[in-house]
């Protein structure tokens, strides 16, 4: 009997070791579709390439996609946890819709980015996007909006507490990586053995910026209810928008009441192109 629970013992103990050792790779997914399929210029849509520094001297890729003649502001696209941004030209196709540019990066590790993904590495290449934004491209920061999916939502939250966008999108998110984790192992000690955080209802609680929450009951990889608790720790103003269909159907960017809803929440808070040309003048 002992030497059985013996051998059990030592077999919980090599399942816990594999999951703490092996979590990045459990948790980014830069090998799915490295390569570029596409450009917005095959959408239809006219970009700038974006070459960006980070803090710590990793070179990241990027796409800017104006809204012309003039926009009603300018999105900071923080996409998931596999793929590149060449997967997303459908948000980039809603944006556009929408009158808004577009500015779109690939984390370090992913697609034609340099580096190494890690947590604290995310945190600063969106910082370093948002510079780009406010500093080179001189674009006030409340016509802003960070948004972010899945992943990206907890990296878009993260920059909204440590700045003041005009509004976060948060789709298909979730409130940290070890309440998600509990989710999939509920026989480990997950929360112990976690060595990533990504803490997006504790970046919620500080967030000053109105907060667009969206997430769908039928999502098979987020359980619907941590949507419905990152809406809970937002604060006013702040709008739930239930989706339908799996984590990774990427039709529901161009579903007609998903743009509606995102539309109007956006325009009632970013304000509109009479505004934004005013910021660009200095009035």
């Amino acid at each position: 009997m002992w030497s059985v629970l013996g051998i059990l013992a030592a077999a919980y103990a090599g399942v816990m070791g594999v999951l703490y050792f092996s979590q990045s790779s459990m948790v980014y997914y830069p090998e799915i579709g490295r390569e570029m399929v596409a450009t917005p210029r095959q959408a239809g849509l006219e970009y700038e390439e974006v070459k960006l520094v980070t803090t710590d001297s990793v070179a990241l890729h990027g796409w800017f996609v104006p809204s012309a003649p003039s926009s009603r502001g300018t999105v900071l696209f923080l996409h998931g946890n596999a793929g590149n941004i060449s997967h997303r030209l459908d948000s980039l196709l809603m944006f556009h819709r929408l009158g808004y540019s577009t500015l779109i990066i690939d984390y370090r590790g992913y697609g034609n980015s340099g580096g190494k993904s890690s947590e604290q590495g995310t945190y600063q290449d969106a910082e370093a996007a948002w510079r780009y934004l406010t500093e080179v491209r001189e674009i006030p920061s409340d016509t802003i909006v960070l948004f972010g999916e899945s992943l990206g939502g907890a990296v878009a939250a993260w920059l909204a507490a440590h700045h003041r966008p005009g509004a976060l999108v948060i789709a298909s998110g979730f409130t940290s990586v070890p309440d998600l984790a509990a989710k999939f192992y509920p026989f480990l000690p997950v929360r112990w053995l976690s060595r990533f955080d990504y803490d997006t209802r504790s970046s919620l609680r500080v967030v000053e910026a109105p907060v667009f929450i969206a997430h769908s009951p039928e999502d098979e990889i987020i359980p619907y209810q941590h949507g419905r608790a990152l809406y809970d720790a937002a604060k006013a103003p702040k709008q739930f928008l239930e989706l339908s269909g799996g984590h990774n159907e990427g039709f529901i960017f161009v579903r007609e009441s998903w743009v509606q809803a995102l539309g109007e929440f956006l325009n009632r808070h970013v304000g509109g192109t009479a505004k934004h040309d005013l910021k660009r003048r200095g009035n």
